[in-house]
């Protein structure tokens, strides 16, 4: 259920605990009221002089007392984030500091906010759409660059720009099929079905080019998963230790010591690799260690990148063939970038020769016990992601905008058989209105009190 909209309401918008300052927001008809009430200028300046989007130095004081010295700024609506008239209170980061502030502002009728209601606010009085507003939870939440670059780029309105279009072609397109509707009597076609038919390939051609860049965005937001793979005892849990720079992992000159999935998340040049140490393939007795195995086939199927460590002082090019082979039979798609790591260096008098000549993957050769070489992988993870040219193009990491796009390609389709079929405009128009409303619940043009409720309630209380 979303929460009266017509309240002013408060909340704490800084992390929990005690710091330095602390940020508190205000939002709604009382603001300002309240805010007259309760704060007093160090300069004696009544509140009417006070201007919008200047930072003032007061007091903030209930009936008896001075609670805090603090610095505010006023927001006179529509010109604040929720486009409500709005203030924010910097006051000292003490706990008891925060508590008194927001009880007083709480005794003077002001409720607390619900999660994510200043943007929910914002979306409602027209300040974003739907999709930019779910993108501030994600530049909130990115933790790596180039999650950051996506999320600010959608929240200043990139991605719902390529909607829009979207939406404004099949809307032209809509509209002479409507037309036609009107006159269905008369049998007239307004629409030149060459022209309306070339449209429809144009919009398809870009919805699916949107829901193929979903897998490139959903790893750039959650992390590129990178499978850590290889017979047992080859080195994985000693190569993830050197990688991340910990003992995460146990090791152990024991095979099969590794009997469940390991994971762990590093940032190189911006971007977020989620490292998966997983069970050595083979053989074995032990239930817990097949479980483990079951799991590594899992993990092999989801990575983006595989690191297939070998020991290159016991492995020859037939037994490595073998073990390519084993590996990527459980794969369906075998177009994700694989690694070999010759792991075991030290076991040699110099680094092997003619490696190309036996296979055609990229190798790397490390030590992982002495640390050697570990940047080669960090480098070529790098230049992998690199390769990518993501900047310009427009992406999908929303797991709801996915589902949607996918949505309107089959109504998209629909429309397209129904054109090969000759179908009467009636029947088309239907498929179109489909389209229409699942491109309009991405940016809210469309949307429901449960889709609002679903996106909103993930935000954190201050946002």
């Amino acid at each position: 259920m979303l929460p009266n909209l017509s309240d002013t309401i408060c909340a704490i918008a800084t992390p929990p605990g005690t710091g330095a300052i602390a940020v508190l927001r205000i939002s709604g008809p009382e603001t300002f009221p309240v805010m007259e009430k309760i704060f007093r200028t160090h300069q004696q300046k009544d509140f009417s002089q006070l201007k919008p989007r200047t930072t003032y130095f007061g007091v903030i004081k209930d009936d008896t007392a001075i609670l805090d010295e603090v610095i505010i700024i006023l927001y006179r609506a529509p010109h604040s984030y929720t486009g409500e008239d709005a203030a924010e209170i910097m006051c000292h980061g003490s706990g008891l500091i925060q508590r008194q502030i927001i009880a007083l502002l709480n005794h003077q009728g002001i409720r607390m906010a619900q999660g994510g209601e200043f943007t929910l606010r914002g979306f409602q009085q027209g300040k974003f759409d739907l999709a930019q507003a779910e993108a501030v939870a994600d530049l909130i939440a990115a933790d790596s660059k180039a999650a950051h670059d996506l999320a600010l780029k959608q929240m200043r309105g990139g991605y719902s720009a390529k909607i829009l279009e979207l939406r404004t072609k099949l809307v032209r397109f809509s509209a002479l099929i409507e037309l036609e509707l009107d006159f269905s009597e008369e049998e007239v076609e307004f629409a030149d079905r060459t022209q309306l038919s070339n449209l429809l390939n144009e919009l398809k051609d870009e919805i699916i080019a949107l829901v193929a860049s979903f897998a490139k965005g959903n790893v750039m937001k959650k992390g590129i998963p990178v499978a850590i793979i290889g017979k047992p005892n080859t080195g994985k849990s000693t190569l993830l230790n050197a990688l991340l720079n910990e003992e995460k992992a146990i090791v152990s000159e024991i095979p099969g010591t590794t009997r469940d999935v390991i994971e762990d998340t590093i940032i190189i040049d911006g971007f977020s690799f989620r490292f998966i140490d997983t069970a050595g393939l083979r053989q074995s007795d032990d239930t817990i260690e097949n479980l483990g195995i079951e799991r590594t086939v899992e993990a092999i199927k989801q990575a983006q990148v595989i690191l297939h460590v070998f020991d290159i002082s016991e492995t020859n090019p037939e037994a490595l063939f073998q073990e390519i082979a084993e590996f990527k039979a459980h794969l369906k798609d075998t177009s994700r970038k694989w690694i070999l790591i010759g792991n075991k260096t030290d076991k040699l008098a110099g680094t092997p020769k003619g490696f190309p000549d036996w296979v055609e993957l990229e190798t790397l050769f490390v030590c992982a016990k002495k640390k050697e070489n570990i940047p080669l992988i960090t480098a070529t993870l790098s230049r992998i992601m690199a390769s990518e040219n993501i900047s310009d193009n427009t992406i999908v990491s929303s797991a709801r905008h996915y589902e949607a796009l996918m949505k309107t390609l089959e109504a998209v389709e629909s429309i397209e058989q129904g054109f090969e079929q000759q179908l009467p405009s009636d029947l088309i128009a239907t498929d179109i209105r489909r389209a229409l409303h699942f491109l309009g619940t991405i940016t809210g043009q469309i949307s429901t009190n449960e889709i609002l409720n679903s996106i909103f309630e993930k935000f954190c209380i201050g946002k």
